[in-house]
């Protein structure tokens, strides 16, 4: 009796059961860490970024200390200017972070040859391009929404220090700044754009990342450009081309200040429509390709060795 009770806690115990009850997302929760792990230019990159911002914010408001008040008065765009500079900018670097990660990762793995290691592993090809997927995704536009806002948010309080030692209403700049509405924007736009729009231009990397043996960049930049140039010289039209446009500009929720061209802070400046955003033809027509573009990835990894 002893001994089939311990034979029983064995089999329990043993790593056979323990992978028949482990959850199916943990490989993918593991998954991405390890992507985090592997890949710390995805937050170092926006967090060096953020503190030259704030450096140069900070000597600037030293500056402005010595100057007079007559002379420093601004309007409200002039106020905001700097925390819209910074969230394009943060914007910006995590966008082309993203980029980069998408056509790097799969192919990395290939060249410095940890493919051989990973495929050892009892995880699937379509988890591994999953977690890499979640990355550009999910992770980047959280880490971006957190770096801006807390770059934006200190900027603020060294702006308030240099209104209150001027003798200037800091309520005043606080209202004309509008920061908590600006992060609701902000991760309005992060969500709709960077995680959603862009989605199909991820995918796409990841499938170039996955197939090319050599030049990824030019494998993922050829191939667009020669279907364009095709259109134009057979048919002489540029659908292709105005569809590229329209993806990397946005689409019809890219928040941009009609009067500055640019990210507005005030979000009186913007119109939302998230309804006309979510039956966008383009949305889900994107999402669609994204899948299939995951998909293939998946299937060509499963094939792909070492380079």
């Amino acid at each position: 009796m002893s001994t089939q009770s311990n034979a029983a806690s064995g089999a329990f115990d043993s790593p056979a059961a323990t992978t028949a009850t482990m959850s199916p997302t943990r490989p993918l929760y593991w998954s991405v860490r390890r992507e985090l792990w592997e890949y710390r230019s995805l937050y170092i990159a926006p967090l060096a970024v953020a503190g030259v911002i704030i450096s140069g914010f900070l000597v600037s408001s030293i500056g402005v200390l010595h100057v007079e008040p007559r002379f420093t008065h601004r309007g409200h765009e002039g106020v905001a200017a700097p925390y819209d500079f910074a969230s394009v900018l943060l914007m910006g670097t995590v966008f082309l972070v993203g980029l980069y990660y998408c056509l790097d990762t799969l192919h990395g793995e290939r060249r410095d040859r940890s493919i051989l290691f990973w495929k050892s592993l009892p995880v699937s090809d379509v988890t591994i391009v999953l977690s890499k997927a979640v990355i550009p995704l999910v992770i980047l536009p959280l880490l971006a929404f957190a770096i801006v806002v807390a770059t934006q948010f200190v900027m603020l309080l060294l702006n308030s220090a240099v209104w209150l030692v001027r003798g200037m209403s800091v309520s005043e700049l606080w209202t004309q700044v509008s920061w908590g509405q600006m992060s609701l924007m902000l991760l309005y736009h992060l969500v709709t754009v960077h995680a959603l729009w862009y989605a199909p231009i991820y995918g796409w990397l990841l499938l170039v990342s996955a197939w090319a043996r050599r030049a990824p960049f030019l494998w993922a930049v050829l191939p667009p450009f020669a279907i364009g140039a095709l259109e134009k010289l057979v048919l002489n039209t540029s659908y292709f081309g105005n569809m590229l446009g329209r993806r990397f500009g946005g689409g019809p929720e890219m928040v941009v200040s009609a009067a500055s061209g640019r990210f507005p802070v005030d979000p009186n400046m913007v119109h939302l429509t998230p309804g006309h955003f979510l039956v966008s033809p383009g949305l889900w027509g994107g999402l669609a390709v994204t899948a299939v573009f995951l998909f293939i990835a998946a299937r060509v990894r499963r094939s792909r060795g070492p380079i």
